[in-house]
């Protein structure tokens, strides 16, 4: 199956999005309440309807950007926060940013994708993430039964998989995950292997 741009939109309009839990999740919460410099420049790839960009901004960090295949969840962001920079909401394909960002955040992201392009979604994070730059955020820590999307998958793997281009800070167990999801989170935290530049 081909999940493209009219895929999604048609999943946004039928409320067919069933890991959108409708407000900012816990990990991520909690991992962005930790932050102190809000003009770090981060970006939401695959970010839905994006209830962690909206949480972000309004803890005043100010350099957000929102990445999205489907313009729909762009809209509804939109019309949530119509404060939010309209130049910063990126209607387009992740795998063809050039930017360069502080901080990734990864929520059902990574999840939504066919594994099939799991080596190149990490290949495009280590490009697009800065020398000094973290991947943070959630990836499911399940094997699904039905086909995805979602796609889950196992921590032993994705260690041997984005070892190849970041230093791994953490990744582990949620702690502190919503019930639903209570022992299938992973939290990752990982640094950009890219040498500093001079």
């Amino acid at each position: 199956m081909d999940f493209d741009e009219q895929y999604w939109t048609d999943r946004y309009d039928t409320g067919n999005d069933r890991w959108d839990i409708g407000h900012v999740s816990t990990p991520i919460k909690e991992y962005i309440d930790q932050l102190t410099n809000k003009d770090v420049k981060i970006l939401i790839p695959g970010a839905g309807n994006s209830h962690e960009a909206e949480y972000i901004y309004n803890q005043g960090f100010t350099n957000i950007y929102v990445c999205d295949l489907s313009a729909t969840p762009l809209d509804n962001l939109k019309n949530r926060v119509p404060h939010f920079p309209q130049d910063h909401l990126i209607h387009g394909d992740f795998f063809k940013i050039e930017d360069q960002f502080d901080l990734v955040i990864e929520q059902t992201f990574f999840c939504a994708l066919d594994p099939s392009f799991r080596k190149q979604y990490v290949d495009q994070m280590s490009t697009i993430i800065k020398s000094t730059g973290n991947l943070a955020g959630l990836l499911f820590g399940k094997v699904f039964e039905r086909e995805g999307p979602p796609f889950g998958g196992l921590l032993e793997d994705y260690k041997v998989l984005f070892s190849e281009k970041f230093d791994i800070k953490e990744m582990s167990l949620c702690t502190n995950s919503i019930d639903s999801r209570v022992g299938n989170e992973l939290f990752i935290n990982m640094k950009s292997q890219k040498p500093l530049a001079y």
